[in-house]
Order: C-alpha cells, then sequence, then structure tokens
C-alpha cells in the first residue's frame, strides 16, 4: 500500500510541474495588467498594449490552472503505467470524458428525473482526475498485451486499452453516482470546520500538512484545500483574482514565512549545532537546501535531513508551522501561489487581484527566521538531538561526493554500492525530490555508504524499500542509477 501510493504521488509531480508556468505567466500577466480582473488599477486601462498582453498572459496561464483535473487524468495516468507509454494517457482521457460526461448535472438529472445533488455539479475535479488517471493506467498495465482472435486482432494490444478503460469507467460511474455525494458531503463538512476557524484553523491545516510530509499523503490533504474538491478551491481562485467569504490565499499565505525564513534559519541553527569536525561536512547540505527552500519553497531536502534523525524537532516545526500560518492569516495578508511558498511565487502573487500586504511576508518571515533559530537551538542542545553533523557515528568517509559537482553518474555509484549492488535492486522510480528504490534483503543496506555519495539522507519505509533523500536534481541521480543497474 505504501508503495502504491508513493508511486501516486511521484505521478501527480508530472502534472503539478505544469503549475509553475501557468504561475509566471499569471503573475507577470497581472504585473503588466493589474486591471484585468479587478476592475482599474494604478491607471492601467483596458485597451493599451500593456494591458493586451498581460492580459494574453493571464488567459495562457490560466488555461493550466482551470484545467488541472484533465492534467492529473492525463499525468497520473502517464506516470502508473508500467512504462510511461502514451497509450495510458490516452486512457486516462477516456476515462475521466467518461466520468465527468455522465456524472454531470445536466445528465444527472435525467437519469433522476428531477433535480441532480450539488455534488455533481463539483464533479469536474483534481479527484475524478486521479481516479481516472488510475483506471486508464490499471487498464493499460494489464491489457497493452491481450491477444484476441483473428475476427478482432485489429483491437489487439494497446489498441484494446482505450475499449476496456472506458468499459471500466461505467463501473466507476455506477459507484460514483452513490458514493460521490457522501464524499463530497464529507468533504465539505470538513472544509466548513476548518473555515468557521478562521486564521486557527489556517493554522490547524499548516499543522498536519507537515506532519504528513513522511508519508506523503499531504497531497489529500491540499487537495481539500487548494483545489476544488470541496468548494474551496483556494489555489485556483487566488490566479483566477476570485474573492471568496474567507479571504482567498487563506491556505497558502502561511507557507510563505517559514518555508522562505524559518527552514533556512533552521538549517543555520543545525549547522551551528554540528560537531566542529563535521561542519564543513554538513555545510554543503543544509546551505543548498535553504537556498532551494528559500527560492522555490521545496523544503523536503531540510525537513528529510532531520526528520528522522530527530522526529521530536521535526514535530517542533510542525507546530512552528502551523502557529505561523495562524499568525499570517489573521494580520491579514493574503498571497499565493502556484507551486510552492517561495520568492518566486511571493513576488509573482504580490502583483494579483487578491494579494493583501503581502510585502509583509518579509518582515514577519525575518522574525519567524530568529523563533525558529532560538527555538532550533534550544531544543537540540537540551534533548541531545542527532541533527545532521551530531551523529553518534564519528567515522568519516574517506571521500564526500556533492551534488554541486553534478557528477551524477558517481552519485549514482555511491548510492548502488551502499544498496547492496544491483543485484539487489527489484524496481527503481523517484519523486520530486527523492529516489524510491525497492530491494531484495535490506541487510545489505549500509546507509554510511549512501549518504557519503552526497545524498541528504535515507529513509527506509520497510524492509524492502529504500529512499534516498537527493533534492531537485533527483531525475538526472534516478537516470544515471537506472542506466548502472541494467
Amino acid at each position: 500500500m505504501l508503495k502504491f501510493l508513493q508511486r501516486i504521488g511521484k505521478s501527480l509531480m508530472l502534472p503539478v510541474a505544469c503549475l509553475p508556468v501557468a504561475g509566471i505567466l499569471m503573475g507577470i500577466g497581472y504585473l503588466l495588467a493589474p486591471a484585468a480582473m479587478a476592475g482599474e488599477v494604478a491607471g492601467f486601462t483596458a485597451g493599451g498594449a500593456a494591458y493586451t498582453i498581460g492580459f494574453f498572459l493571464i488567459k495562457a496561464g490560466g488555461a493550466l490552472i482551470d484545467n488541472m483535473p484533465w492534467l492529473f487524468a492525463i499525468g497520473v495516468a502517464a506516470g502508473m503505467s508500467d512504462d510511461n507509454d502514451g497509450t495510458a494517457a490516452l486512457a486516462g482521457l477516456v476515462s475521466f470524458l467518461m466520468i465527468t460526461t455522465l456524472l454531470s448535472t445536466g445528465v444527472v438529472s435525467v437519469l433522476v428525473g428531477g433535480e441532480a445533488n450539488p455534488a455533481f455539479a463539483k464533479i469536474n475535479n483534481q479527484f475524478v482526475g486521479i481516479l481516472a488517471g488510475l483506471i486508464g493506467s490499471t487498464c493499460y498495465n494489464r491489457f497493452k498485451s491481450v491477444k484476441l482472435p483473428d475476427a478482432l486482432s485489429f483491437f489487439s494490444g494497446k489498441r484494446a486499452v482505450s475499449i476496456v478503460t472506458a468499459l471500466a469507467s461505467l463501473v466507476a460511474v455506477v459507484v460514483l453516482f452513490f458514493v460521490w455525494p457522501i464524499v463530497y458531503t464529507g468533504l465539505v463538512s470538513f472544509g466548513e470546520t476548518i473555515i468557521g476557524m478562521g486564521s486557527i484553523g489556517a493554522g490547524v491545516y499548516a499543522f498536519f500538512n507537515r506532519l504528513l510530509i513522511p508519508v506523503g499523503l499531504h497531497h489529500a490533504l491540499n487537495s481539500v484545500f487548494w483545489f476544488d474538491v470541496a468548494g474551496i478551491n483556494d489555489l485556483s481562485n487566488f490566479w483566477a483574482g476570485v474573492q471568496s467569504s474567507y479571504g482567498t490565499g487563506m491556505y497558502m499565505t502561511g507557507f510563505f514565512p517559514f518555508m522562505m525564513f524559518g527552514l533556512p534559519a533552521g538549517c543555520l541553527a543545525m549547522y551551528h549545532a554540528a560537531k566542529p569536525g563535521k561542519k564543513k561536512v554538513v555545510y554543503g547540505l543544509l546551505a543548498s537546501a535553504a537556498f532551494c527552500s528559500f527560492f522555490t519553497g521545496v523544503t523536503e531536502p531540510i525537513e528529510f535531513s532531520f526528520m528522522f534523525l530527530a522526529p521530536a524537532l521535526y514535530l517542533v516545526h510542525a507546530l512552528l508551522a502551523g502557529i505561523t500560518a495562524a499568525i499570517t492569516v489573521a494580520l491579514p495578508i493574503r498571497a499565493g501561489f502556484s507551486f510552492s511558498g517561495g520568492a518566486i511565487d511571493l513576488f509573482l502573487s504580490s502583483f494579483t487581484p487578491c494579494a493583501q500586504n503581502a510585502w509583509m511576508i518579509i518582515p514577519v518571515g525575518i522574525v519567524v527566521g530568529i523563533i525558529y533559530y532560538v527555538v532550533f537551538r534550544f531544543v537540540i542542545a537540551k534533548f541531545n538531538l542527532m541533527t545532521p553533523g551530531r551523529e553518534d557515528d564519528d567515522q568519516e568517509s574517506e571521500q564526500k561526493i556533492t551534488l554541486a559537482n553534478d557528477n551524477f553518474t558517481e552519485v549514482a555509484m555511491g548510492i548502488l554500492e551502499g544498496c547492496g549492488g544491483k543485484g539487489n535492486i527489484v524496481s527503481i522510480d523517484n519523486c520530486i525530490t527523492r529516489l524510491r528504490l525497492e530491494i531484495k534483503d535490506y541487510t545489505l543496506i549500509n546507509e554510511s555508504k549512501i549518504k557519503a555519495s552526497g545524498a541528504a539522507g535515507v529513509m527506509r519505509p520497510s524492509k524492502n524499500t529504500v529512499q534516498v533523500i537527493i533534492g531537485p536534481k533527483v531525475q538526472f541521480v534516478a537516470d544515471e542509477f537506472k542506466k548502472l543497474c541494467k
């Protein structure tokens, strides 16, 4: 089950990777045409050259943001297929079109002979996109090599996949006809409960978002608040300039201070707390991870560096993140992101209609950074936590390979050696920051050798799975690793 969830997480990164370009386009568009979604502002009027270009870029970015369910259906289907074949992506699209058409309000109204449940007005959402992608990829993996009788041979192999997918989608439609209204009502109730808590609710959400990072289930929680699963749709509304009663951006704003300032300050605290002989070793890891978090909002390289070494510190981090989010939203401040809460998205979102006092994130973030530093230093010293550079094992590796050299082949060779060689590797996969491996014999794993390759850390969710924390360059390491295992 864990491996299945990890594969979904990895597959979701394919469509999610489309969001930054949408954010860049819309951010520049709003910079040029702030009146596009919020009336005339600062002298910008419709009809000027800047307005026209800005309006064009806003619509270009909206083409992706507004159709994320389609992206999820295609991306998940391709990512979950055995060989990432385009036929699986087509099958995912077939399933999505079948489900969303047959469960649309108009069709359901005819089927029930009356008014359709309001839930079916929200059937075109990311959850259904993911479900359609799973149906498409499952049908592809199972039937891509099927052989039919000679009379039907034209439909053998991959041509049969879309046909089987359509039939499987009919079954999904029947199930969703009864289940979706119940699920939707539950999600709405949960979302309304959090909304009713105001800024405290935003803090509670941020707290649980961080706690679910280790198992990758934070994506499920995010979908309730960021997308249109339960009618909140914070992310899409923010970039579309749609104001909501609770204040669009509430469930994104609180991430900026701890992603841009809090966690990088935590890195500084861990560096200062490291043993004198190991500071040079951990400097490269912590410095690069801190920059990544500040600039892009990708925090996994930092969090995984101490998550399992010092779980108590990670709990402290989750609590600080929740408190930070609650206070930031209460001030009030509103900002949003297309990918994550880094400096790029902060700058671009500052020009959008729903932005409010976005500049205040900087002074708030500085205060949050100071608090993170002080609390991290105190907790690490008080409880003698084994953060990077404080491990009991003082044996230094003869060679430290760093990803800064971009020698991905050497990094992959070091990881493979630490995993017991290619004979011990069953499967290879990767997500946005992690190399995910399935192994035969867990006793052959040498974490010291793996870390010596330059990896940020090692996670072992089960006896037969190993996750190596690489960072944003994981794809290049994964490609070299696969070559070595052929």
